[in-house]
């Protein structure tokens, strides 16, 4: 029903446009440039850490530091602050601005991967400029370039109505495709004047309607497929980045948060939040912005109180409800983990990607193989698994694209994104 009314909006909108009364609500195409900040990334150049650059976080005890402080300076203060922040952060853009200086294909930067739940050979792929669609399991596809003036940084299938897409950006928050992907729709109600970027979208088991996004400005919850949103951050008001949610498979109440600041737990649907760090960073680290960054959370679908947690400092694993985090993993030649999967159908089968390319483990991460022949790139942004067949795999690069392994990462491919011209109507 949601996506026959979202259809009819859609055709109202186009209507009304070719009447000159309003004009439709998406992205012109972008003409062809080189070297483009919104176009490179750079190829050691992480999710998380293009994230960090775009908000600030002001520790409350810089505002409490001193014991005696007038009210009316409070907001001199944090107006300070804030523009110190503001500095920073331009510098450091302009820092990556001058390392991504270069010509770069378009598809060697593999932003998210979205597979069809139950169509193998359907999968999304955002790049910088564009989203891509394959109904042939990656060997020709289409391009819709209604994005090549807003950079998407994530994609989300609806798991009940595949033809419904979701697509998050970096400069315009949600936007929402009722048909494959051939039309987008701005859903930005109570997020438009908020948010800018956003990190993940997360389903409710129990109804598709309902919908947690992790963005730079905390947790964001929707009932109604995205019409509107509201923000869920008590408990959690001094932190600002949420880059990861988790939901339980099980109890839809009980949800988990990935922060600039460690990990959050929810038993009430996000109305309330707590935090769980025990075994994942000090306190004494955590008085610093942004001290750990949980890029991604997984559930054991067996066995729910286990979950796996890749962070900017490690891997880490919980057996008792996040109440105690134990590290794993420390063979790994790299900390920085931007990817976890774990194999629904053995549990003890993990793979994780980061900068240090693909790893395998079969005995629930204690011990680790590397998985990388074929592939171009050892910079891992991104992975997935495709829900029919476990063996088949997709893996986003921030340096030479996408790949596709067929035998559970032994060997992989590459998947050129050669687009043929869109669909039109």
């Amino acid at each position: 029903m949601t996506a026959r009314i979202e259809r009819a909006q859609f055709h109202r909108a186009r209507s009304a446009s070719k009447k000159g009364t309003r004009p439709l609500p998406i992205f012109p195409s972008k003409a062809a440039r080189c070297a483009s900040t919104e176009d490179h990334q750079p190829p050691s150049l992480s999710p998380f850490r293009e994230q960090g650059i775009n908000r600030g976080v002001i520790p409350l005890p810089f505002l409490r530091a001193r014991k005696v402080v007038d009210s009316a300076t409070i907001p001199v203060i944090r107006s300070t602050a804030i523009m110190l922040i503001r500095i920073a952060s331009t510098f450091a853009s302009l820092v990556l601005l001058l390392f991504s200086l270069g010509c770069q294909k378009e598809s060697e930067a593999i932003v998210s991967i979205a597979l069809h739940p139950t169509n193998a050979e359907i999968l999304y792929v955002a790049t910088n400029d564009a989203v891509y669609k394959s109904r042939d399991g990656g060997q020709l596809w289409e391009r819709f370039p209604s994005f090549s003036a807003r950079r998407v940084t994530t994609l989300a299938i609806d798991p009940q109505f595949p033809a419904t897409i979701y697509a998050g950006t970096m400069a315009d928050a949600v936007y929402k495709s009722p048909d494959g992907g051939q039309h987008w729709l701005p859903h930005n109600v109570g997020l438009k004047e908020h948010v800018s970027f956003i990190n993940q979208f997360v389903f409710d088991p129990t109804d598709h309607d309902q919908i947690y996004a992790a963005t730079t400005v905390g947790a964001f919850y929707t009932k109604d497929g995205g019409r509107e949103w509201e923000e869920r951050m008590a408990g959690m008001k001094e932190v600002h980045i949420v880059v990861s949610i988790a939901i339980h498979p099980r109890d839809a109440r009980v949800l988990y948060a990935g922060t600039t600041g460690g990990i959050y737990r929810s038993d009430s649907a996000a109305m309330g939040w707590k935090k769980i760090n025990n075994g994942l960073i000090s306190e004494q680290e955590l008085m610093g912005a942004m001290a750990l960054g949980v890029n991604v959370i997984v559930f054991d679908v067996v066995n729910p109180d286990i979950l796996y947690a890749g962070t900017t400092k490690g891997l880490f694993r919980t057996i008792t409800h996040g109440e105690q985090w134990e590290r794993i993993g420390q063979s790994l030649p790299d900390l920085f983990i931007s990817a976890i999967l774990l194999d629904p159908t053995q549990p003890q089968t993990l793979y994780i990607g980061g900068p240090g390319g693909i790893w395998k483990s079969s005995d629930s991460g204690q011990t680790w193989v590397a998985v990388n022949k074929g592939l171009g790139s050892l910079n891992i942004r991104t992975l997935a698994m495709s829900a029919r067949d476990s063996r088949i795999l997709y893996a986003g690069t921030n340096g030479s694209g996408l790949y596709r392994s067929t035998d559970a990462g032994a060997n992989w491919t590459a998947l050129p994104l050669t687009a043929a011209a869109p669909r039109t109507g």
